[in-house]
């Protein structure tokens, strides 16, 4: 309506338009007066465009991968102090959204003749300081060559990867070698009381995997059969990886870029 007022207004004149509109010529005048004069419009609208401009920074700057959550987290660590639900209702007025993960294929195979260390994590993904929990777990990522599998080791206090490795098959080879590379990336790991858990997959329970692990001085920890949420968080790192970097980028060799980032 107020566009049309615009349109006709030297023809008609405002008020006999109001007239006919359901609209009161004071708030078009209003309206009129806030186009002049910025401070005139209300605080909550002058805090929106004000905000609009850094989100849409946050998402750039991750690639257009970002939901609501991670741009209202990014803002956060920023000083900015802003609630969720306002970088959700900003995000969708720009038509910004993260990126969304498709279903995964089954990897997992479990050794049902390995006796299996107990569950000592029972879905709690917390850790009150780093190399109090590890978290390992891998993935497949389709490439013209195949199938590539990635392993990761994941710290849960910062949520951060430690440790990964490359491999065109599924032994146990690559999992403990991403085990090694987050020894030597925290040397101190074995001193703190640290859990691994991981799934039932054999090449975690397998021999070399498990004496590695004590040998560290390392507490294993394993979740139950078929169950994801027994090691959700290694599995929302797997698809994130897969969503934020592989599919988004559509490039398996962009894979070391997940080492510096937190995911």
């Amino acid at each position: 309506m107020i566009a049309f007022i615009e349109e006709h207004r030297e023809v008609y004149g405002v008020e006999p338009i109001a007239r006919v509109l359901p609209i009161a010529p004071s708030t078009y005048h209003e309206h009129a007066l806030r186009a002049r004069d910025p401070q005139r419009r209300p605080a909550r609208q002058r805090r929106d465009e004000a905000l609009c401009d850094p989100i849409r920074r946050v998402h750039a700057e991750n690639v257009s991968v970002y939901g609501v959550r991670k741009v209202w987290r990014q803002l956060r660590r920023e000083g900015v102090a802003v609630a969720r639900c306002t970088v959700g209702r900003l995000m969708r007025q720009m038509g910004l959204r993260g990126v969304i993960r498709g279903k995964g294929v089954r990897i997992t195979i479990p050794d049902r003749a390995v006796v299996c260390p107990l569950d000592r994590v029972h879905r709690q993904f917390r850790a009150p300081a780093p190399n109090r929990l590890w978290l390992s777990d891998f993935t497949y990522v389709s490439t013209w060559q195949g199938f590539a599998y990635v392993a990761f080791v994941i710290d849960a206090f910062a949520r951060r990867i430690v440790g990964w490795r490359v491999s065109r098959d599924m032994k146990s080879d690559f999992v403990l070698d991403a085990l090694e590379q987050a020894l030597h990336e925290r040397r101190s790991a074995g001193q703190s009381g640290l859990v691994h858990h991981s799934d039932r997959g054999s090449q975690y329970v397998s021999i070399r995997y498990t004496e590695r692990l004590a040998e560290a001085g390392i507490e294993p920890s394993v979740g139950s059969v078929g169950d994801s949420y027994d090691n959700a968080l290694a599995e929302t790192i797997n698809g994130l990886f897969k969503a934020e970097v592989i599919h988004r980028r559509n490039s398996w060799r962009l894979i070391e870029e997940c080492t510096a980032r937190r995911l």
